[in-house]
């Protein structure tokens, strides 16, 4: 049997075809081929059309299918990963009524901060673990109060995962985790908040039904499978946002253990045994995938809004004619510390680990006589590894201290100037995996439909490709101190 996953991020989707026997990825497929526009109608705006996401996860299916490699009537099970925290509005009629607002998206911080008031900080962290800050209960407090008029269109809200599920089977479900980062489940209750409800004014009728995020999510309708050469009939059995889902590929899911992943954003993804919470709400808790109420097990996530886009940008900016290992050699020709110049990368909206503010992306120190495009390519990526120390110490200071992190060798950990600024400057080893979210999303569907007997039995097989070492601690803290600094000059305290 052949279990199909799909990995809907915010830059492209890819999906991954696997035998559920032996684990093997037998294809997979990327779509769009050029990282997904982010519509960003005001400043600190950003939205996607769900419609252009489920349009581009036919694509990439149809892609997968035609590489010829095994018989899409062999799927037996889908899953899915997706970008976490956006907000999506469907009618009665399963129409989408307006673009979802995303996860680095800013307009909805004075919700979330008036609303952190109004319920008690106390009882937010006891309850919620978190501020609902900037999140998905916050951004539909913003479209109650500024477009009433699609407010009252809304028969469901839907996470971003939830949505794809429903264009492939007429389906509307969803889970505690899913609702945990949208930050309307009450941990302590095991329901969805009421004084989330309560305080925002909306109706528990606009939530889909609540699953298990390993189970059935509905079927493929006909329609879909007609147009996609699948099953009629085949159930949707797992879904989880991009992070949870990084942490189940990696084998992240029992306390101590901890993930990393650098994408559009990046993160740091610990799980925990307890309701753990940052008193500031730095640092953000949700229910792991194997979260029950029996069962406490929180993913604690430290978000960097600004990494790989900072990357990207500086690229699109200096060495647009690059591919990405060309860039990633040029900056490698660069000293370590960049010469002095230094880049801030927060430009991606509201930073958690600031308490929600935005401080923007900052060039300093440039030399005109000295810096080339090349040191901007290493600065960028020494950047964004510091900000991920910053970050890591917020998660020190709150009790977790791991000794090795697990991360797929994807994305930035593909550069061997990021991996080597991550690792010293943070102080602990990585241990690199042949990991992919697709993959991840379509074992999950294998756990849903008890093909596997546990998590643990479908992740069990991940073989490792090496640990990188912390060589250089001291070089690399000298230069964090200094790039700190800068930090402060923009009032970040």
């Amino acid at each position: 049997m052949l279990l199909l996953g799909i990995d809907a991020g915010t830059s492209s989707i890819k999906v991954s075809v696997i035998d559920a026997a032996t684990q093997k990825t037998i294809a997979s497929a990327q779509y769009p081929e050029t990282e997904s526009e982010i519509i960003s109608l005001q400043t600190g705006w950003a939205e996607q059309s769900p419609e252009q996401w489920w349009a581009d996860v036919q694509v990439a299916i149809k892609k997968s299918n035609a590489s010829g490699k095994y018989d899409p009537k062999d799927i037996g099970a889908i899953g899915i990963a997706y970008q976490m925290h956006g907000l999506v509005l469907i009618d009665k009629d399963g129409k989408t009524l307006r673009n979802s607002i995303i996860w680095c998206d800013s307009r909805a911080v004075p919700y979330g901060d008036a609303a952190f008031e109004k319920i008690g900080k106390a009882k937010c962290m006891e309850h919620l673990l978190n501020s609902p800050g900037n999140f998905t209960a916050a951004k539909l407090a913003w479209v109650k109060e500024n477009e009433p008029e699609i407010y009252f269109k809304i028969d469901k809200i839907l996470l971003p995962g939830d949505f794809i599920a429903f264009r492939l089977t007429d389906s509307t479900t969803t889970s505690a985790s899913a609702l945990s980062e949208g930050i309307f489940w009450d941990f302590a209750t095991n329901a969805i908040s009421k004084d989330v409800l309560e305080y925002f004014g909306f109706d528990e009728k606009i939530f889909p039904t609540i699953q298990e995020v390993f189970s059935d999510h509905g079927k493929i309708s006909k329609k879909v499978a007609a147009a996609l050469g699948l099953k009629e009939g085949i159930p949707v059995t797992y879904k989880a946002g991009d992070q949870p889902n990084n942490a189940l590929s990696l084998n992240v899911l029992n306390a101590g253990e901890v993930a990393a992943t650098a994408g559009t954003s990046g993160v740091v993804y610990a799980v925990a045994d307890q309701l753990v919470f940052d008193q500031q709400s730095r640092l953000n808790s949700f229910a792991h995938v194997n979260h029950t109420a029996e069962k406490t097990r929180t993913g604690v996530l430290l978000c960097i809004n600004g990494t790989g886009i900072m990357n990207r940008y500086v690229k699109q900016l200096a060495g647009a004619e690059l591919s990405y290992k060309e860039f990633d050699q040029q900056a490698s020709a660069i000293k370590t510390g960049s010469d002095g110049l230094h880049i801030l990368p927060f430009g991606n909206g509201a930073e958690r680990i600031f308490n929600n503010k935005i401080i923007g992306a900052h060039f300093e120190n440039i030399d005109l006589n000295k810096h080339t495009a090349a040191h901007f390519f290493r600065a960028a990526q020494e950047g964004i590894a510091f900000a991920f120390k910053y970050g890591f110490d917020i998660m020190q200071s709150n009790g977790m201290k791991p000794t090795m992190i697990r991360a797929g060798r994807a994305n930035m950990f593909l550069s061997n100037v990021f991996t080597e600024a991550f690792v010293n400057v943070i102080g602990v080893p990585v241990e690199l995996y042949a990991a992919d979210g697709s993959v991840g999303a379509a074992k999950g569907a294998g756990i849903g439909m008890n093909f596997y007997a546990s998590a643990e039995e479908a992740c069990s097989v991940q073989q490792s490709i090496g640990i990188i070492e912390p060589t250089n601690i001291s070089l690399y803290g000298e230069l964090y101190q200094h790039w700190y600094q800068t930090l402060l000059r923009h009032e970040v305290q």
